[in-house]
This record gives structure tokens, C-alpha cells and sequence, in this order.
């Protein structure tokens, strides 16, 4: 038996109009959730690129020095000792690294100022880690100990030279990548690959057809923009070259998604891929990005909503002095004629909704909340600062919580003085000490059997190498020269040398 009910006019008069009130809030919720998504599909981010074991050390952390919030450190690859397990470009450790270069603490620094720091495995030099981890499991769990370490939300992979053409890396690699992305819900994945006016090479292609047949969501393939050669032809500008590597990329881009069965509409496409010159001189003669190109470049990511802007590197963005050799590009300055941080600062402002903290000098530096807690001398990395005590240039102390490195001289300056101009400070803050900073006591061991060679100034040595000097042995805990293994620092902690013992005196026959 079933009811049988019938509405009258006026309840149905109602119920119509009800329906029409739901049917408008649904509506407007559905167009609210597209204008957001197109909203946050509407930015490009930018993020140049670090050299991070490069000396002089660029404080990313530092906004008088980086102007952009987010920045790509490079690079880590496999460690020549540890072949599958990372490295900071085969000289530290990720422990070495926290202690010789502070880069923990001077990525929470970052995030304390609002920015980011993403990580690029690979780079034109070394062994990217799926080019010598033999298994997923292995690969899986090298790229799980750099995300967790830094805990990291966005992977930048910077395949170039031989490693392209690698396909059981490649495949390797897409595999771990899509389990990593199955682990970490929200990482994100960009590909750095090289790329001439005419676009990418077929190795690349390639390579993007294996991520997306893995299962791996791409956020975006990142173009190197830069040291075109022969591929660019003398008539044709650096800008106009660009336009065309963006130009073929797109096209590519497009034919992989739509092989893959998920095609993309035009302005998705845009918001995947990204541009990463190199600014000043090139390693190609010929090719040199000046800062007009750069404005262009911002420009036409402003008319296409590119998905990301790159460039290599900050550390370069300066002019060079004029003992610098012309004919050799350097690591550390443009070559170009130009202002300190004119890159950074087109690249910041110009971009489209980008994420930049310009300050400048003018920037007032005011006195820091102290971390909850005491300086305990037993557990800061680093001396307590002390008022009669005179720091040189690169001197670190702590600080009330916090880590502070000398910028020159100073004495009976407080490290969180606040001043007016950031110039003033001889202080440069790094970042708070870590609950991963502990004492560091000098091994006790009695005596150290077999032999050693004996440490020399001009060797270069890695973690791991064991010398003897004075009749006591010495192992590496990260790159090092000229530093003596027998002279003790006011923080065995910060030392490349951990004593082994006494060296044992060969037996003699």
C-alpha cells in the first residue's frame, strides 16, 4: 500500500520558491568556489634560485639580502660516501649542513618572516639520488628524510645533461615521486628541465610522458630559459628567444596531457609551466639576460598568468668589481651592469601577485621577542653572547634564544639592540635555537688503531676522511680545508674535526 499526497496552490507557491532561493545559494556557492580557484590559479610564484654552499654565504633569511620571501635551495644530490643517501652538493651531510652552514635554523628564519623555502634535487653537477638508488623503496625514503628534515610542501627536481636521457631513473624517480605524493597529501612537484627556442628535447618530453603515465600530479615543468647557443640564432633577441621556448613548451605540454588522457584548458596550461633565466652573463658567451629582459620576461607571465618565475641565481645579483676576469662567469655577480638585488627587485615587484619583502636600509630593525626558555650554555650551539667580550666578522652567538652572527667587529653591541637603518646592527640574526641543538662533547676515546694519513692544509676533505696530526687522529664531519683538526674552537659543535683518540703507533716488525 503506498500514500498518496497532493500539494495545495499556495504550498506549491512556496516549495517553487524555496527551490529558487536553493537553487541561487548553490549557485553562488559554485561560482564563489571557481572565483577562488581561479583567484589562486591567477598567481605566479616566484622563487629564485640559491646557491647554498657557495662562499660567500647569501643569508636567504635575510631580507636585506633577498628581497623574495620564497627561494629554491640547491642542491641536493647523492652523497659520494652514502651514494643513496642526500647531500648538500656532495660537501654536507643534512646533519653537516646544520651545523656548518646553520641551514635549519636559517629556514625557520624564513618561515618566521612569512616566506618558504623549497628544495631542488639535481643540478647540471653530481648524481641526482634516482641515478643511484637501485630500488623505489630506497629512492622513497631518501627523498622522505629531505622533506620531513625541512618539512617541505613543494620539490623542485632539476634534471639537465646526461640524467635526461636516464629512463630507468626517470621511471624510477615518477614512481617515488607519486608514492611520496600518496604519503605527503598536498606536495606539490615541479620539473627544472633545459630548453631551446624551438622547446624541450624529445628526452624531456619523454620524461614529462612517464611522470604524468605514473600517476604523479605535476604542479608545473619549470624551463631553463638560459645559455641557448647555437640554438638561438644572432638575429634573434634573448627576450624573443624566451617567448619561443615558452611558446614550443606549452605546445609539448599540451600533447603530454592530452596523451595522458587528462587535457588541460590554455590558462591551466600557462599556470604549469614556469621560467628560469640566467641573470647577466650566461655560460654561453653570447647569451646575456639583462634587466630589460627581465622586465619583459615579467610582463608576458603578467599577460599569461605563468605559473612560476625562477632565476639563477641570487647570489649573482650584484654587479661584478672591477678586478673581476671578464672572460670567466662568475658564481657570485651578474657581469652585467646593474644595482645590488636589481633582479630580485624586478622580478619581485613585477610579477604578479608575488610574495617579496622589500626593505631596503631604511627598514626599521626592532628588539625581537624573546624565545620562551633560557640561554643554557650546556645546550646552545653556539657562546652566549657577553658584553665584554669582542666578536669578529663572522663570529655566532646566542642570544635569547636566538642565533646572531657577527657582520664585523663589535663589542658590547646586544645582538637585538633595536636601531633605525638594518645597516647599523653589527648583528645579523639567523634563527632560533633548535630543540635538534645539543651539547657537543668531544669523543673520549682512548686510542685510535690503524693508520692515517697526515692532515695537510691544502687537501680538500669530506665527512667521513680520517687524518692524524700531532699523534692524534681526526675524522671529517663535513667539507673542509685549512681548518686544523687539533685546534679547539669556543664550540666543539661548529668544529669540521671530531677527535678520534691518540693514534696508535704502527706495530713494527
Amino acid at each position: 500500500m503506498k500514500n498518496s499526497h497532493q500539494l495545495s496552490p499556495s504550498r506549491l507557491l512556496v516549495v517553487l520558491g524555496l527551490t529558487v532561493i536553493l537553487g541561487a545559494s548553490v549557485a553562488f556557492w559554485v561560482l564563489s568556489v571557481l572565483a577562488q580557484t581561479s583567484s589562486e590559479a591567477a598567481r605566479t610564484w616566484f622563487a629564485p634560485y640559491v646557491d647554498v654552499t657557495l662562499t660567500p654565504t647569501l643569508h636567504f633569511e635575510d631580507r636585506a639580502e633577498q628581497p623574495a620571501l620564497d627561494v629554491v635551495l640547491g642542491f641536493v644530490v647523492a652523497d659520494p660516501s652514502s651514494s643513496c643517501s642526500p647531500s648538500w652538493g656532495t660537501y654536507y651531510s643534512l646533519d653537516a649542513a646544520a651545523r656548518a652552514l646553520d641551514l635549519d635554523r636559517r629556514i625557520v628564519h624564513l618561515r618566521e618572516r612569512g616566506g618558504d623555502a623549497i628544495v631542488s634535487f639535481g643540478g647540471a653537477f653530481n648524481d641526482e639520488l634516482a641515478t643511484v638508488c637501485t630500488t623505489d623503496e630506497q629512492l622513497v625514503a631518501a627523498y622522505q628524510q629531505v622533506i620531513d628534515r625541512y618539512d617541505l610542501g613543494v620539490l623542485d627536481f632539476d634534471i639537465e645533461g646526461a640524467a635526461i636521457a636516464n629512463v630507468e631513473a626517470n621511471m624510477r624517480r615518477a614512481r617515488a615521486i607519486a608514492q611520496l605524493q600518496a604519503n605527503n597529501p598536498g606536495l606539490r612537484v615541479w620539473f627544472t628541465l633545459p630548453v631551446a627556442p624551438h622547446g624541450l628535447t624529445p628526452e624531456a618530453v619523454t620524461l614529462i610522458d612517464g611522470l604524468l603515465s605514473s600517476g604523479v600530479d605535476l604542479t608545473g615543468v619549470n624551463v631553463m630559459t638560459m645559455n641557448y647557443a647555437e640554438s638561438r640564432s644572432p638575429s634573434t633577441t634573448m627576450h624573443e628567444a624566451n617567448l619561443s621556448a615558452l611558446h614550443a613548451t606549452f605546445q609539448q605540454l599540451e600533447g603530454a596531457y592530452e596523451r595522458a588522457g587528462t587535457p588541460l584548458l590554455q590558462e591551466d596550461l600557462w599556470h604549469r609551466i614556469g621560467a628560469t633565466p640566467m641573470i647577466g652573463q650566461n655560460d654561453v658567451p653570447t647569451d646575456v639576460f639583462q634587466l630589460s629582459d627581465a622586465r619583459e620576461l615579467v610582463q608576458f607571465a603578467a599577460s599569461v598568468e605563468l605559473g612560476r618565475l625562477s632565476f639563477w641565481s641570487a647570489n649573482r645579483d650584484i654587479a661584478c668589481g672591477a678586478s673581476t676576469d671578464d672572460v670567466r662567469v662568475s658564481n657570485t655577480c651578474s657581469s652585467v651592469s646593474q644595482e645590488p638585488l636589481a633582479f630580485s627587485s624586478i622580478f619581485s615587484m613585477g610579477a604578479p601577485n608575488s610574495r617579496a619583502d622589500i626593505s631596503g636600509d631604511e627598514t626599521v630593525a626592532k628588539a625581537e621577542e624573546p624565545i620562551p626558555g633560557r640561554d643554557d650554555p650546556l645546550t646552545s650551539p653556539y657562546p652566549l653572547w657577553r658584553t665584554a667580550k669582542a666578536y669578529e666578522q663572522g663570529s655566532k652567538v646566542v642570544w635569547q634564544r636566538r642565533v646572531y652572527e657577527a657582520k664585523w667587529w663589535t663589542q658590547g653591541d646586544q645582538p637585538d639592540a633595536p636601531v633605525k637603518n638594518t645597516w647599523e646592527t653589527p648583528w645579523r640574526y639567523l634563527g632560533p635555537v633548535l630543540e635538534s641543538d645539543r651539547e657537543a662533547v668531544r669523543a673520549d676515546t682512548p686510542a685510535a688503531g690503524g693508520e692515517r694519513p697526515n692532515w695537510s692544509g691544502e687537501k680538500v676533505y669530506i665527512a667521513g676522511d680520517e687524518v692524524q696530526l700531532g699523534g692524534e687522529a681526526f675524522r671529517a664531519k663535513w667539507w673542509t680545508q685549512g681548518d686544523r683538526p687539533d685546534e679547539d674552537p669556543d664550540q666543539p659543535y661548529d668544529h669540521p674535526w671530531e677527535y678520534l683518540g691518540e693514534q696508535e703507533e704502527p706495530e713494527k716488525d
